[in-house]
Parts: C-alpha cells; sequence; structure tokens
C-alpha cells in the first residue's frame, strides 16, 4: 500500500474510533438520571502493522467498553419508587460537565483526522493530475 494510502486508512479509523467514543458520550448523557446507571468509558488500541507493512501503528480501534466504578451518587427522595427505607436511591455516576469535556475533545480529534483525510485525499488528486499531464 502506498504512504498516501497508509494515511487514508489511518485518519479513516480514528475517524470510527472518535465516533464511536462520542456515540458512549451520548450514552452517558442519555442515562445521566437513570438510577443505578454506571458511566461507559472507552479507550483506543493502536492496530499492529500488516504482513510486510511498515514499522508503526497502522491505526487505531476502540478497545473494550468498560464501566466505571466510581460510587454511585445517593439521592434523597423518599417519594422515589426505587428509595430504601431511609429514603434514599442510588442515582448515576455521571458527571455532565465530564461528559461535555470528552464530547468536545472527541469532536476536535474526529475534525483533525477529517482535516488529515481530506488533505491526504487532495494530495492523491494532485498526484493524479500531474501523472496524466
Amino acid at each position: 500500500m502506498s504512504d498516501l494510502s497508509d494515511a487514508l486508512a489511518v485518519s479513516a479509523s480514528g475517524m470510527a474510533a472518535q465516533a464511536a467514543r462520542i456515540r458512549h458520550v451520548s450514552e452517558n448523557v442519555a442515562n445521566a438520571d437513570t438510577p443505578g446507571y454506571h458511566r461507559k468509558t472507552v479507550a483506543f488500541e493502536g492496530l499492529a502493522p500488516a504482513e510486510g507493512a511498515g514499522p508503526g501503528v497502522q491505526g487505531v480501534r476502540v478497545g473494550p467498553v468498560r464501566l466505571d466504578r466510581s460510587p454511585l451518587a445517593r439521592i434523597f427522595d423518599p417519594g422515589h419508587p426505587m428509595a430504601d427505607a431511609t429514603g434514599y436511591y442510588d442515582g448515576s455516576n455521571v458527571d455532565l460537565v465530564v461528559e461535555i469535556a470528552d464530547a468536545r475533545e472527541a469532536s476536535r480529534g474526529y475534525e483533525a483526522n477529517l482535516k488529515l483525510f481530506d488533505q491526504t485525499r487532495q494530495m492523491q488528486q494532485g498526484l493524479i493530475e500531474l501523472i496524466r499531464r
């Protein structure tokens, strides 16, 4: 594979990984008020180079989804159907400020990969035009 094709593949894998991250952030935000919900986190893993390819990482993929095991918020609401005898129930451990920051970071990462993809595509088109002459 050519270097330009490798660059396209790496940036495409980065966009796919950031899109998955944004999807998990949106699930966390949607379930912020769900009792007993644990925040989902995701990590990226580097893809090993293919047989015969050059050294280095050949892209990224989303690793296993993990649940944040930090303590759940205890909410006092004696009228809630899930409240115990003391009037408390377990809320979620989703912090909306953290989720907004994660969403912004994932969005910036997606934009950076998109820009790399677009610039690589333009370089390929320019190369094709030079070859045609």
